[in-house]
């Protein structure tokens, strides 16, 4: 071996207790950063980026408190208030539950004790009576209820605001999901294929290839169909679906990488290929894996609510931003509360927004073209 070589696999084995490769970088005043600290510091100057990144915590955090930030329950129908417009409010009797059935919500106009019985007025009409041991609790604060609906409700008496709230929760989730699933199947598969090539690589690429000769939302569509309906079905068949372009990135990232010196000194101390793999290459080519997994999950989001509104996906009465805009669908060309329509739509609309705005923002970050 020439002694300058043997110098530089020496060099390697003293610096083995960090990752491999180009991951730091000395400024002007001799301060040395990491290829991640270079980024992030590039990613905050982009304010279009920096919305996105908000606009994604914002919508992780409401996705993980929903349950205390929805004012009411996601699943509660009244369907005497079914389509009521934004800022409603209402007047209920809660009646105790009977037979295993929830508790019944009963809409009220006016209302009045009168000794054990509690007198009133039907959103009919009607007169009606009904015994305060029928109802729950054992106080007016217990069986009284003043329901408001910022947003108004759905078809079904339900609060629309609690159920894009909920539905966020699952969105967020499924994407999550099926990105990890697609990030799994294609970083390993880009890793094997770009590390070992030959049989490997044409073996794996000729899957790939495969499956990418089928659009895209039709296979989503199938693996569903094959899989069932329901949330882990859904996330499963988008995954599945997914790992393609992933597959493609890391391999080429790999090609690249594996050619460097760094890698050649981990084969000239003996290392084995896993760990040059997962310890060398793969720390060097997380930028890029990090680009294209949030724009993975945005499209895993759009691909949650196509599945949801063609009734394959998230099935009622979970709240799913896809499924409620089927339910609102009637509702553009009645006139009739297009509210329900119109949130969904901006939910959703702004959940891809950020995610692609902080993806392109990332995309900027991690260009070795910008970097000084």
């Amino acid at each position: 071996m020439p002694q300058e070589t043997k110098d530089r696999v020496q060099d390697f084995a003293s610096h083995d207790e960090e990752p491999a490769g180009k991951n730091s970088h000395t400024l002007s005043g001799g301060e040395s950063q990491s290829l991640w600290q270079l980024a992030w510091r590039r990613l905050k100057k982009n304010r279009l980026a920096m919305v996105g990144m908000w606009v994604v915590i914002v919508m992780g955090v409401i996705a993980i408190f929903a349950d205390l930030i929805a004012p009411h329950s996601p699943y509660r129908q009244i369907l005497d208030y079914a389509n009521m417009t934004e800022g409603f409010s209402g007047s209920v009797l809660i009646k105790k539950s009977t037979g295993g059935y929830d508790e019944e919500y009963i809409p009220v106009k006016t209302w009045a004790i009168a000794g054990d019985s509690v007198r009133y007025t039907d959103s009919f009409g009607r007169e009606q009576i009904i015994a305060t041991a029928d109802l729950v609790g054992k106080s007016q604060d217990d069986w009284y209820w003043e329901p408001s609906y910022l947003l108004g409700t759905d078809n079904y008496g339900r609060d629309l605001l609690s159920r894009l709230i909920h539905g966020t929760r699952i969105s967020l989730s499924i994407g999550f999901l099926a990105e990890l699933i697609a990030l799994s199947i294609g970083v390993t598969f880009g890793a094997i294929a770009g590390y070992f090539r030959g049989w490997a690589d044409a073996g794996i690429m000729y899957i790939a290839n495969v499956v990418w000769s089928f659009p895209y939302i039709l296979l989503v569509i199938a693996l569903s169909l094959a899989f069932g309906v329901g949330f882990a079905p859904t996330f499963v068949a988008i995954g599945i679906a997914s790992w393609v372009d992933m597959c493609r990135i890391v391999r080429g990232q790999f090609f690249s990488l594996r050619q460097t010196e760094y890698v050649e000194a981990t084969r000239a101390l003996g290392f084995n290929s896993m760990r040059t793999i997962f310890r060398h290459i793969l720390p060097n080519a997380l930028g890029p894996i990090t680009v294209i997994a949030t724009a993975g999950f945005a499209m895993a989001i759009i691909s949650e609510a196509s599945l949801a509104y063609i009734g394959i996906g998230i099935q009622k009465p979970e709240p799913s931003w896809g499924s409620m805009i089927f339910d609102a669908r009637d509702n553009i060309s009645a006139g009739v509360n297009i509210g329900q329509m119109i949130y969904p739509c901006l939910c959703l609309a702004f959940a891809v927004f950020g995610f692609n705005l902080f993806g392109d923002g990332l995309r900027d970050a991690f260009d070795p073209k910008l970097q000084k």
